[in-house]
């Protein structure tokens, strides 16, 4: 009767050994998948002193466990190459393939997307990575920036921004890295940004407090809470081309090697350009600009990188570099007003 019994448990033993095994199902928003599967749906923002959106969701649970990593887009909704990169990312995913699980929306940002409108939000005008983590009661903004923090940056283990050169902004490809003083979440985000492989990379200060009146990016907010998080810049000018969004996929891919939620050798970036500062450059007058440097070009304080005219031709200002350094972005198109960006410039400094 002993022998019986234990002869019957054995199955049960089996199936709860390989049931362990196996990812958990994971929830974002509508779209469940379980684990070997991919599933897509929406993050609900319901209306509130403005109108109601949906945020499209694609979840990727592997066929084994590992951890959860977020990819996010479009909160400039003219960011178009890495929009794009992701929807191919989501296209492209293989659950058997995968340890841990993706989270990746695509897109945020959906009416500055279908009404061709830069950095804002159209519906409150508001940026939508400036107001993290939101609020439930806010305007569409801080409620879609409220969902996203708590459906997708409390259930991820890593986080990856993507952005790219708006309608009006010429760029050249690069990564941010926060330094938050806490010495491992520092490290992790270090090697992810190696990692993603893009050769300039610019350093920034996430140690607290927040700065009175400051805004919280969404990576910001993310390591606050402890998340490793990085953002990445590819595209230029609202454009598309293979070899941004392919330098985005492939950023990705290689992360998650490094990671261990896919196989084969991690090839990181070998020699990176650490750019200890930015320094943003807006206009002083309305008017029509004409840029005279690229993306990628070494300037000297004082240096013109540009000159701004009025609507009759008459060069108005000389728009000179405030420091010396590379250029990130440059204006890309001619209109210009008042408080625009003009240029940012990166200060090239030591590896962190």
């Amino acid at each position: 009767m002993t022998m019986r019994r234990s002869i019957l448990l054995v199955p049960a033993i089996v199936i709860l050994v390989l049931g362990s095994a196996l990812a958990a199902d994971l929830t974002i928003g509508t779209a469940t998948a379980r684990s070997g599967q991919k599933a897509t749906g929406v993050i609900a923002v319901p209306a509130g002193v403005d109108a109601a959106a949906e945020i499209a969701v694609i979840v990727v649970n592997g066929a084994k466990p590992g951890p959860t990593l977020a990819l996010v887009a479009g909160a400039h909704g003219t960011e178009y190459a890495s929009i794009i990169a992701l929807e191919k990312l989501a296209q492209r995913a293989e659950p058997a393939a995968l340890s841990g699980a993706v989270i990746i929306v695509p897109l945020v940002n959906v009416a500055s997307f279908a009404q061709k409108v830069p950095h804002l939000n159209p519906t409150d005008n508001k940026n939508m990575n400036r107001f993290f983590p939101g609020k439930a009661d806010g305007t569409q903004t801080e409620r879609a920036s409220w969902a996203l923090a708590k459906q997708v940056v409390e259930k991820c283990d890593y986080l990856i921004d993507f952005h790219g050169g708006d309608l009006d902004e010429n760029l050249r490809r690069y990564s941010y890295l926060a330094r938050t003083g806490k010495d491992k979440l520092d490290a992790t985000a270090h090697a992810m940004v190696l990692a993603f492989g893009l050769d300039h990379i610019i350093l920034q200060d996430f140690r607290p407090p927040v700065p009175a009146g400051g805004a919280v990016t969404l990576t910001r907010f993310a390591t606050d809470i402890g998340k490793p998080a990085i953002a990445v810049e590819a595209g230029h000018a609202g454009t598309t081309n293979a070899e941004d969004v392919d330098v985005l996929v492939d950023g990705v891919h290689n992360v998650m090697r490094h990671l261990k939620m896919l196989p084969g050798p991690v090839t990181p970036v070998e020699h990176p350009i650490w750019l200890a500062r930015s320094t943003t450059l807006t206009s002083q007058y309305d008017g029509i600009f004409y840029a005279l440097a690229r993306p990628e070009a070494y300037v000297a304080k004082g240096m013109t990188i540009g000159y701004v005219t009025d609507y009759v031709g008459n060069k108005i200002w000389d728009v000179a570099s405030p420091v010396d350094g590379v250029i990130i972005y440059i204006g890309a198109v001619p209109s210009m007003k008042k408080g625009d960006s003009v240029a940012v410039i990166g200060e090239p400094g030591n590896n962190p």
